[in-house]
């Protein structure tokens, strides 16, 4: 079911998005885990345009908005204005009320700013002058930052970092794709010729089938153990939290329902673990001198770590 479903979707995306089928797959497990992105890439490299085609493909509702020093949580989340001729307060929603929500360069937001996210990170609701509103089920966070422009930028913090289910990168396209790219583009964005090619219905009975899929005792062990040994590394200052074992284990299912099953492997954790713990950890402060990489500290306890026969 959710291996056809995936299919459909890689191929819709894929006529805006060259070369990238294994990227899609993975932001769409990370959806039907109904968990977040974070997207660190150069600029250029589809970050938006994936988003809108992705929104587009699965029918749903798509919001944007560009994070700036001046921009205030209320821009985000919404406010109540006072409407004279009713003589009350009406809420005038923000951008995050709807399906896929884009936050373009969050780190350039304040913290102020960048904190209003949280809530709707960790439970789909914003609470503005002390109401709370629930936001739909569908909600999904993709948030971007340039990997090489610092100046002016408001690093995210760690409790932030840890609701994004993943940090992960587009990355430049192959000599081929890029071609393919410039000709499908050389008269009309085709991300304006793309049309749906799964209902909402299907697509939140995709997310619904993930509780089929099954996640072995040993399988759960491998995860505890391995985000426990990041708590633990000589280079590490701060380890992954319990939090990011859930994701690891929600993200698995929906990698391996795309890959056509209804079980998870170990061979899926490892395939995950990076990207979902790399920007869960703090590196101590001297590693980060000798040039060690939080992707380097993931790999080598994966090579420590036995999966449970």
């Amino acid at each position: 079911m959710i291996k056809d479903i995936s299919k459909r979707l890689v191929d819709n995306v894929s006529k805006v998005i060259k070369g990238k089928n294994q990227e899609i797959e993975m932001f769409f497990a990370v959806m039907l885990s109904e968990g977040h992105v974070l997207l660190e890439d150069y600029p250029g490299t589809g970050k938006t345009i994936l988003a809108r085609a992705m929104a587009k493909s699965l029918s749903l509702d798509f919001k944007r908005s560009q994070f700036t020093p001046d921009l205030l949580p209320s821009d985000i989340t919404g406010l109540y204005i006072y409407d004279k001729n009713k003589a009350e307060f009406i809420l005038k929603k923000g951008p995050v009320f709807t399906d896929i929500f884009l936050g373009d360069e969050i780190n350039r937001a304040t913290p102020r700013t960048q904190s209003a996210l949280l809530e709707a990170l960790a439970e789909k609701q914003v609470s503005i002058d002390g109401i709370t509103h629930k936001l739909g089920g569908n909600f999904f966070v993709i948030a971007t930052q340039n990997p090489v422009e610092y100046e002016g930028t408001f690093p995210l913090p760690e409790a932030q970092m840890d609701r994004f289910t993943i940090k992960m990168e587009i990355g430049y396209p192959d000599l081929k794709s890029e071609i393919e790219m410039l000709e499908s583009q050389e008269k009309v964005h085709p991300i304006e010729n793309i049309a749906p090619v799964i209902g909402v219905e299907e697509y939140i009975a995709a997310k619904r089938y993930l509780n089929e899929v099954r996640i072995t005792e040993k399988v759960k062990q491998y995860i505890v153990e391995l985000v426990s040994k990041t708590r633990k590394d000589k280079d590490v200052l701060v380890g992954a939290s319990p939090r990011a074992c859930i994701s690891l284990m929600k993200l698995s299912r929906g990698y391996a329902a795309i890959k056509g099953r209804d079980f998870v492997i170990p061979d899926d954790i490892k395939d995950l673990a990076a990207s979902v713990l790399s920007h869960r950890i703090i590196i101590k402060p001297e590693s980060k001198i000798k040039g060690v990489s939080s992707i380097q500290i993931i790999k080598k306890l994966m090579d420590e770590t036995e999966v449970v026969k």
